[in-house]
């Protein structure tokens, strides 16, 4: 049984979803409509897919639905404006304070304020303007 954080959705059914129309699709249309695997539509059930069966026992999805349960499954990103004297490091994957930073000028009004992570020793570059 697939949890809900172990979800992931193909950026293509991001984009595609809200394009559905609104009526009710089996899961070869879905699949169809979204350029993905059937099989990946019937794992996407056991982990909340809303659906409907009907009297013979075939599965229905609702095109006005979809879009809305897809959304609900994205991950929220956490957003944090960086501090003037830090960087993002690429190594750590986390924002750090940059040491040793030096001001470099790029070209016109854009800067670079480049400097070493303090925990992994990289190098961290990060665009600053000139106002």
């Amino acid at each position: 049984m697939m949890s809900l954080t172990s979800l992931k959705l193909p950026h293509k059914v991001i984009v595609r979803a809200p394009g559905l129309l609104p009526m009710m699709y089996t899961l070869k249309e879905l699949a169809f409509a979204l350029d993905m695997p059937y099989n990946t539509l019937r794992g996407w059930l056991s982990a909340g897919l809303p659906h409907e069966r009907d009297a013979n026992g075939r599965i229905w999805i609702n095109g006005e639905l979809f879009p809305s349960w897809v959304n609900n499954q994205r991950m929220e990103k956490a957003h944090r404006k960086l501090a003037n004297d830090e960087g993002f490091c690429m190594s750590c994957n986390q924002a750090r304070k940059i040491e040793n930073p030096k001001i470099l000028h790029v070209k016109g009004k854009v800067k670079q304020i480049r400097g070493v992570c303090p925990v992994c020793h990289h190098t961290i570059c990060r665009g600053i303007r000139d106002d």
